[in-house]
């Protein structure tokens, strides 16, 4: 899903909270007996990939789209077709009406283009709408398997150069998720 590049974001920073609210991070002299920083990561792009709700909203997201998409191609095309008439009767208006036509022609431009705006502002919520869900339900889970890995640091692998294998827990994610967060 090419928009939940922010959500990813927000999660890795969210989870980052959890580093720095440890209370040995960044204490000298700490001594060796201290617990050892523990860190997972998950790939988030697969992790949303799995999920029915995710799949969902972006099948009525593309739905959306191409009604939007649809209606626009209707609207220019009725607008080509006025442009092409005022084109053919121009030579024989007067100015002034000639005047008139243009700008009832750029006004209706304007509204095609404020309705395009509208509908897009209306997807863009839509998409948030649909995502917030998603993003608590995988944060949650992400949450629910690093307290029980005891993890004080949870990345998203997107962002990672390079993860080993074993410190991978994004399919203990998917079977939370899976389970229902159980």
């Amino acid at each position: 899903m090419s928009g939940f590049m922010f959500s990813r974001v927000l999660i890795v920073i969210s989870l980052l909270g959890l580093f720095f609210t440890q209370p040995s991070f960044g204490q000298k002299g700490t001594s060796s007996s201290s617990p050892q920083l523990s860190f997972g990561a998950v790939d988030i792009n697969l992790i949303v990939e799995q999920m029915p709700e995710a799949k969902e909203a972006d099948a009525k997201l593309k739905e959306m789209q191409k009604q939007l998409q649809d209606t626009i191609m209707k609207m220019q095309d009725a607008l080509q077709k006025k442009v092409d008439s005022y084109l053919k009767q121009k030579s024989i208006m007067p100015a002034d009406q000639q005047q008139k036509q243009e700008q009832a022609l750029q006004e209706e431009q304007q509204k095609m283009q404020q309705f395009y705006n509208e509908r897009l502002s209306e997807i863009q919520n839509k998409r948030e709408e649909f995502l917030e869900p998603i993003r608590n339900k995988v944060k949650n889970a992400i949450q629910a398997v690093a307290k029980e890995e005891n993890l004080q640091l949870v990345f998203d692998k997107g962002s990672l150069l390079f993860v080993e294998d074993k410190f991978d827990i994004t399919y203990k994610v998917l079977d939370k998720i899976k389970r229902g967060g159980k």
